[in-house]
């Protein structure tokens, strides 16, 4: 019988053999000792993402919980609708189209000054030069954080999502990375409010729910998940591409010959190994599912890997293909719980690929020295060093 246990470290390392036997063996399965279910198939995880009042978002989006105060630890990643909504309304204003969009002559300039810089070396690490760099320094010109604070701010959120081999408990390091986090978050708030302006953090500031104005602890919340969430899987997501582009030569050919195919090799890699591999809902009533009842109250995680190699939606699903139609992937949820930074992460994926091809020709990675990052939802690179012709 299949298992499927998301803390082991050789899981992480390819996780899409567990995952396939998972959809063939126990589309609704369970673990008994971690006290979880796991679904993997298209149509169950699409389910999971689009019935919000079946599956609830209120535990958060981890199999392992660090606060009894879900919804102030994750902001809008801890809640359901109608609440959820309404805070969602307020931050969605800066994910516009046009918001976005307005972005890119800034997001190719903050990428090209870091692929020069990598560059002019012949190596680098493609991951703590290049790809980690650009989402921090996005994120943190939308927020107000100082250019001095990015790079220790950038230190912190990976020891955020550090896990250790073989342990189900949070990290010393990581606890206390969390810490200094929010706590620079709170000095941050503080210097907001005494001031005034016009970003994004001052509009939250002035923002009302119901009206009432949002509380310091939900404006730092939502700084938080920014940094962690607008810098991780960004982060992972140009690596990965990078990645399976160079094992597969025939594609990385199609891509170098037509950079036009670059927002399809996007959609690949999010499909094919994404960087959110699984999501963690709540049964609020039992469920009954492929034989089995998941007991109301049950924890249950969305395999988002899984369900993006279902041979039943994508044909010959283990097959990196830039050309195949990707749009029925859920690499970015579905339903109410859609991520708000998914235009943002693609035009940064294009804009860091684009920039990537230009300043790293003919890239080989060192594969003996490739880091992953090992953490229950993130599957990517903390580490990637590269060779280039110069």
């Amino acid at each position: 019988m299949v298992h499927f246990d998301p803390f082991a470290y050789e899981f992480h390392e390819d996780p899409y053999p567990t995952y396939r036997r998972l959809r063939e063996e126990a589309p609704c399965y369970r673990n008994e000792e971690l006290e979880f279910w796991a679904l993997s198939r298209h149509a169950d995880v699409l389910a999971g993402f689009k019935d919000h009042e079946l599956y609830s978002n209120t535990a958060g989006v981890a199999l392992e919980q660090t606060t009894d105060d879900v919804e102030g630890a994750l902001f809008i990643l801890g809640m359901d609708p109608p609440r959820q909504q309404k805070f969602r309304g307020l931050v969605s204003k800066a994910f516009t189209g046009r918001r976005v969009d307005q972005l890119e002559s800034r997001i190719r300039e903050i990428a090209r000054m870091h692929a020069r810089r990598a560059a002019e070396a012949g190596a680098c690490d493609y991951v703590q030069d290049f790809a980690g760099k650009l989402p921090m320094d996005v994120i943190s010109e939308m927020l107000g954080v100082p250019e001095c604070d990015r790079d220790e701010l950038r230190a912190q959120a990976d020891l955020v999502m550090h896990r250790e081999d073989g342990s189900r408990e949070i990290p010393d390091e990581s606890a206390g990375a969390s810490m200094e986090l929010i706590l620079y978050y709170v000095d941050f708030v503080k210097e907001r409010r005494r001031s005034t302006g016009d970003g994004l953090v001052d509009a939250l500031l002035e923002a009302t729910v119901d009206g009432e104005r949002l509380t310091d602890e939900h404006v730092i919340s939502f700084l938080f998940l920014m940094t962690i969430a607008g810098n991780e899987t960004t982060t992972k997501l140009l690596a990965n591409a990078l990645y399976w582009l160079a094992k597969n030569p025939e594609q990385r050919g199609l891509v170098e010959a037509d950079h036009a195919r670059i927002p399809q090799w996007i959609e690949e890699t999010l499909r094919y190994d994404n960087s959110s591999q699984i999501l963690g809902r709540v049964a609020t009533r039992d469920i009954e599912m492929h034989g089995e009842t998941i007991r109301e109250g049950g924890r249950v995680l969305l395999l988002v890997g899984a369900a993006n190699r279902d041979p039943a939606v994508f044909d010959d699903p283990d097959r990196f293909d830039v050309t195949r139609d990707c749009t029925d992937f859920v690499s970015f949820g579905k339903g109410v719980h859609f991520c708000l930074g998914a235009r943002l992460a693609r035009l940064e994926g294009l804009i860091g690929l684009e920039t990537a091809l230009e300043f790293f020709p003919d890239y080989e990675i060192d594969e003996g020295a490739l880091v992953r990052v090992h953490n229950t939802n993130v599957r990517g690179f903390a580490q990637m060093p590269i060779r280039f012709r110069t």
